[in-house]
């Protein structure tokens, strides 16, 4: 079975959609979806065509999933729930305080139109929330502590660059290293937000832009930037170009806990992540679970999944039988 992809949006995680598309024999790539001038895109795979957003619905019988790579700020809340009335959609939605109302929106329009989406897929949330699931559970006595960076954000990078007057924009996540060496020694300090993270901005402003405004704005951004220290940099578009075009990131979950009739054993669970890419890694963990998404549609499953609601052998192209022999 080919599973046949499209991509709405083409920006840095679109495009690791099409790489991780590639890595995958049993995907297709059918058609990216743009609100640009479809002529001024150039994939990297030159034969798949790139079209207008607003020609998707004609392309219903030719797609079986709908990766969406837009922003979290302001695209996807609108966009999944648009799209799953139509279509099996994957979405990457980041925001994690707004996951529950998401969630709820488009489990009801995908139920109600017999289709399947899973929300908020890549590795935080994602990848990390799994790992912190097991570790309650493993642990039930105990702390969760995530750490993020140092590496850019991509949800935090976008939110800012949709502010009016911003013409460029990447934000790092950098972990504070006394707090993660406290936890990782299984000190299990008590930490706020802020005592976990500092948030550094380095912004381009367009021409005449407010920059006191613009610092004002990044700084009091609810679910984005209000809760850390955040320090924010103006740069020129040059000093732009040449030291912020990467895109490393990585962080830390762990999970400390005691166990013992006297919880005498101190455990202490450790995951940590280091891409050199963090948009095609989001990518390459959404595309497992659109071939997760066919499975359990093919079942009858509709409505709207988290990763928590995903059986790991579903995400493998492999039978179980495989996977018990080779991976168990």
């Amino acid at each position: 079975m080919t599973i046949r992809i499209g991509i709405i949006g083409y920006g840095n995680l679109g495009r690791g959609i099409e790489t991780a598309i590639a890595n995958n024999k049993d995907m297709k790539l059918v058609a990216v979806f743009t609100r640009r001038n479809p002529n001024s895109i150039q994939l990297l795979t030159p034969t798949i065509p790139v079209v207008s957003a607003s020609t998707v619905l004609e392309w219903k019988d030719k797609i079986d999933v709908l990766v969406l790579a837009g922003g979290s700020a302001t695209d996807l809340p609108f966009q999944t729930p648009t799209y799953a009335e139509h279509f099996n959609v994957i979405d990457t939605f980041d925001t994690h305080k707004n996951i529950p109302m998401h969630l709820t929106t488009v489990d009801k329009i995908a139920k109600e139109n017999h289709h399947l989406a899973i929300i908020s897929i890549g590795w935080d949330p994602g990848v990390f929330s799994l790992f912190r699931l097991l570790g309650n559970v493993f642990l039930p006595k105990g702390n969760d502590y995530t750490f993020w960076g140092k590496g850019v954000s991509q949800g935090h990078s976008d939110a800012i660059r949709r502010i009016p007057g911003v013409k460029d924009a990447k934000q790092y996540t950098c972990p504070i290293q006394k707090a993660l060496e406290a936890v990782r020694n299984g000190k299990s300090p008590v930490l706020t937000t802020r005592e976990k993270h500092t948030r550094e901005c380095f912004v381009v402003l367009k021409e005449n832009a407010d920059a006191a405004q613009i610092e004002k704005q990044i700084k009091n951004m609810p679910n984005y930037f209000d809760e850390y220290e955040t320090t924010v940099h103006f740069i020129s578009q040059e000093e732009f170009n040449k030291n912020h075009q990467g895109l490393a990131h990585g962080g830390f979950v762990f999970r400390t806990g005691t166990t013992g009739i006297n919880k005498q054993h101190h455990q202490i669970m450790e995951l940590q992540l280091t891409l050199d890419s963090n948009p095609e890694f989001t990518a390459h963990v959404a595309i497992a679970y659109a071939r997760a998404l066919m499975k359990l549609n093919k079942e009858g499953v509709t409505g709207c999944k988290t990763i928590f609601d995903i059986a790991p052998s579903y995400l493998s192209p492999v039978s179980k039988e495989e996977l018990i022999k080779d991976l168990l």
